[in-house]
């Protein structure tokens, strides 16, 4: 791995695929004050102060984080990243995370609206009661391996999740496959079921009023392939559309490739969305657990 000054880079101990970016101190503590410049409602509201703070970051490295970045997540022997400040102190709270979140989104494309939250990202907590209406929140439920973006009309590329609070959690790690690791990815992408267009809804609480339509399955520019797929939402349209996805979500879920990891809080984990899926194990019942995690999601940047 190359050296940058400020970071520390390593792989993954799970998965060579999965690069780690470590900030070094002295990064952290020269944010602080760029940081402060803007509030979370200022971030909100006019976009161009998003790119005001990530350039704070790129500037910190020389400009080399975000080519490291933008490298790691485009190439398709890598396509991930974690990334979170080397130590924890009292000064990286959840405005900080937010904050951080937003600058590494912002070296690396457009983040899309959140319909959910009526924002540029999402924040939502998995608590021991729940009484929405999709998977996302419920804690003692293994969230089966999906990509994001799959139920509307946006481009999304890529992901970014950051771990901002937990208490009081067993379980609940983080699992991921990329699609060149997985058994049954050949057999499946070649099905021409998988080709077909599917209806894709979304439960209420997504706040998309519209359908879409696409196949799971396409092909790269090399003609390697591309998921789309969630569980939850596609809508069959018949008897093959429907045992096909029982066959995918079957195939997903007994993958031996899984990466299973956790990720610590103040960590983000950052995924290319066409070649990598991701879930989460169920938790470990307990009534006072509580875990706040914050989403970005969107499209690279054309040039």
């Amino acid at each position: 791995m190359q050296n940058i000054a400020g970071l520390e880079i390593q792989e993954h101990e799970k998965s060579k695929r999965i690069i780690n970016i470590n900030l070094d101190d002295e990064i952290i503590k020269k944010l602080i004050f760029p940081f402060n410049k803007f509030d979370l409602t200022a971030l909100e509201l006019k976009p161009f102060t998003r790119f005001t703070i990530a350039k704070s970051l790129d500037d910190l490295t020389n400009n080399k984080l975000s080519e490291l970045m933008n490298k790691i997540l485009r190439d398709r022997s890598t396509g991930c990243f974690t990334i979170g400040p080397k130590n924890i102190s009292s000064k990286i709270n959840d405005k900080f995370l937010v904050k951080l979140s937003t600058a590494i989104a912002h070296l690396i494309g457009i983040p899309n609206h959140d319909s959910m939250t009526g924002n540029y990202y999402a924040r939502f907590e998995v608590k021991h009661e729940d009484k929405s209406d999709s998977y996302l929140r419920k804690a003692y439920r293994n969230m089966d391996l999906h990509t994001d973006g799959t139920y509307v009309k946006e481009v999304t590329d890529w992901l970014i999740m950051t771990k901002i609070n937990e208490q009081n959690v067993e379980g609940g790690e983080t699992t991921m496959l990329h699609l060149d690791d997985w058994e049954h990815c050949e057999d499946l992408f070649n099905d021409p079921v998988g080709k077909q267009n599917f209806t894709w809804g979304s439960p209420k609480s997504k706040n998309v009023d519209y359908k879409v339509e696409h196949p799971v399955f396409s092909s790269d520019e090399k003609g390697r392939s591309k998921i789309s797929y969630i569980d939850q939402f596609p809508e069959p349209k018949n008897m093959n559309q429907g045992n096909f996805l029982q066959r995918l979500s079957d195939g997903l879920e007994e993958s031996k490739n899984k990466i299973i990891t956790k990720l610590p809080v103040g960590r983000s984990i950052m995924a290319n969305n066409y070649f990598w899926l991701h879930g989460r194990k169920p938790f470990k019942e307990n009534q006072d657990l509580s875990r706040e995690l914050l989403r970005i999601r969107g499209s690279f940047f054309i040039n």
